[in-house]
């Protein structure tokens, strides 16, 4: 394995999230970073799919942020497929069996590991669908938001 780039770990953040994000795009997602889910929780990308698929994106940056942010698991009910993006150097040994994992830097990324697809609800991704257009539409007009609404 590589040895780790010299980059802090809020670059490092920026750059797999970068990276996460434009291999989103190459898969026909569209992508918002930061986006503050009904229940609070913040997803680091969340993405539409050309057919409605909802997919979120966890990014590590270091073991230590694994290690302290275990709410990933709260992400599954606004989902139907989550992943981990991490950088090259990350252990991904450490990371649990189930979900998806992208590797990624600033430039692009890569798929290792598909995620399973778990369908929402018809009245959950309508919901959600509905929130995230919103957002988008409103952070296309330069307000600063990050919360999409859920209804279902």
């Amino acid at each position: 394995m590589d040895a780790p780039p010299s980059l802090s770990r809020p670059e490092t953040t920026g750059a797999v999230t970068r990276g996460a994000a434009r291999l989103m795009v190459e898969l026909g997602y569209a992508p918002l970073a930061e986006v503050t889910l009904p229940n609070g929780r913040r997803a680091d990308l969340l993405a539409v799919g050309p057919k409605g698929q909802i997919v979120i994106v966890e990014v590590k940056s270091s073991v230590e942020d694994y290690r302290v942010d275990q709410k990933w698991g709260e992400y599954a009910p606004f989902c139907d497929a989550f992943y981990f993006a991490v950088a090259p150097h990350f252990p991904r040994e450490i990371l649990p069996i189930g979900p998806g994992l992208i590797v990624a830097d600033g430039f692009g990324g890569a798929v290792l590991i598909e995620a399973p697809l778990i369908p929402l609800a018809p009245a959950r991704r309508k919901a959600l669908t509905l929130g995230f257009a919103r957002l988008a539409a409103m952070r296309a007009m330069g307000v600063a938001t990050t919360a999409i609404e859920d209804e279902a």
